[in-house]
């Protein structure tokens, strides 16, 4: 791919410590060297990759032989601290600002939020919209594997973002998973059974269990949170349908953009679908072309109706999965919007292996808009010079 796309990792040197969300009894030092080396190529190699402090190797999930639960949980906390790596990026880095959703969320009640650019809301020209996948993946996230296993720029929506603004795109970034509010549950202490063991052999036998089960947690046990925890929904954002819905609503509908643009990736594409379906009418009016990723969505299953569905065809391409070249064309298995290759057969990678692709769509559908819009243009002139003519001769007789 041409093109020049600025790497995302600029600099998060030292060690860190965070744990891992609600895992109180896990501390997980993360020693991070972020290498960079400027600016990357489309596909970087050695460069923006996660590196340990000390050894400078690639992350390594099975740190600890045996222990899966426990790699598990280091694994989820680097996740965490990427997480919050990638926020203070789109902040600093992007210079965007966290908008809070709902708009009218009390103090108390669980909240979620999206970031936009600076001109996002008052842009005049062009608004790209980005909708991530399912999964554990946040704001300005495609995909976390491949932030921590390659590099930033392949995972992240980083260059997209800075590509759009040097295209003059406000920019707008959803965050569809960020559904609900998790707190634990107290655990109720067990009562004390009584016994009629002397003290001392019972707690013999306890530590022997007690080491038994340990044993077993540590190297088979299913890695899952010890503590139970409970899911508050967020008020109108519970899902990522609702929550595409609600931006659509409160946000998109409501920029000065007269060219919206959208990228959406996987679960992404099948909420846009969604957002059609309950808004058919504004989305048509609105959106200029949307690039779909390996999106999974179905108008069978999701009951689009053939206005929507011939729209999709005009308006929508969706990057696939395969081992075809890219964008060359794919055989469509239903009767939407054209398929073609990524370029890749990973399904995390679409996204990133698309990215000049996309662009260029984008470019290619907005001058097409502006010729259809000039020749309509011109044909309403026509028309009513045509009537002003038939009328100052109907006059003159």
């Amino acid at each position: 791919m041409g093109g020049r796309q600025p790497n995302a990792f600029n600099c998060m040197k030292g060690e860190r410590r965070r744990k891992a969300g609600s895992h109180s009894e896990l501390k997980v030092k993360a020693s991070l060297l972020l290498l960079t080396g400027g600016t990357t190529s489309a596909c970087p190699d050695g460069e923006g990759q996660l590196r340990h402090t000390k050894t400078g190797e690639p992350f390594v999930f099975n740190a600890r032989e045996d222990l899966h639960r426990w790699n598990q949980k280091r694994y989820e906390a680097l996740g965490e601290i990427i997480t919050q790596y990638v926020y203070q990026l789109l902040e600093t880095k992007c210079n965007m600002t966290k908008e809070i959703v709902p708009v009218d969320a009390s103090e108390e009640e669980p909240k979620s939020f999206i970031y936009l650019s600076a001109d996002a809301m008052s842009n005049p020209s062009k608004l790209l919209v980005l909708i991530h996948g399912d999964g554990v993946v946040r704001a300005g996230q495609w995909a976390r594997r491949l932030i921590i296993n390659q590099d930033l720029d392949s995972g992240s929506q980083i260059p997209f973002i800075t590509r759009a603004k040097e295209e003059g795109y406000g920019v707008m970034v959803l965050n569809p998973n960020q559904n609900h509010l998790e707190q634990a549950k107290p655990i109720p202490l067990p009562s004390p059974e009584a016994s009629d063991e002397p003290a001392q052999k019972r707690e013999r036998k306890d530590d022997r269990e007690s080491k038994k089960k340990r044993d077993f947690y540590e190297k088979y046990r299913n890695p899952q949170k010890e503590g139970e925890t409970e899911l508050i929904p967020i008020r109108e954002n519970s899902s990522s349908e609702e929550h595409v819905q609600y931006v659509w609503d409160h946000f998109v509908s409501k920029a000065a953009a007269r060219n919206v643009f959208i990228i959406a990736h996987s679960y992404g594409g099948l909420s846009f679908v969604n957002l059609m379906k309950h808004r058919e009418a504004e989305v048509k009016s609105r959106v200029c072309a949307v690039a779909m990723t390996d999106s999974v969505h179905n108008i069978w299953h999701q009951e689009v109706n053939k206005s929507v569905q011939e729209w999709l065809h005009q308006h929508c391409r969706n990057w696939v999965s395969s081992p075809e070249p890219l964008d060359t064309p794919v055989e469509p298995m239903l009767t939407d919007c054209p398929r073609v290759s990524a370029g890749t057969e990973r399904h995390e990678l679409t996204s990133w292996r698309s990215f000049n692709s996309i662009f260029q769509f984008f470019s290619e559908a907005r001058l097409a808009g502006e010729k259809y819009e000039e020749e309509s243009s011109s044909a309403v002139t026509t028309r009513s010079s045509h009537r002003t003519k038939h009328k100052q001769d109907h006059d003159d007789l």
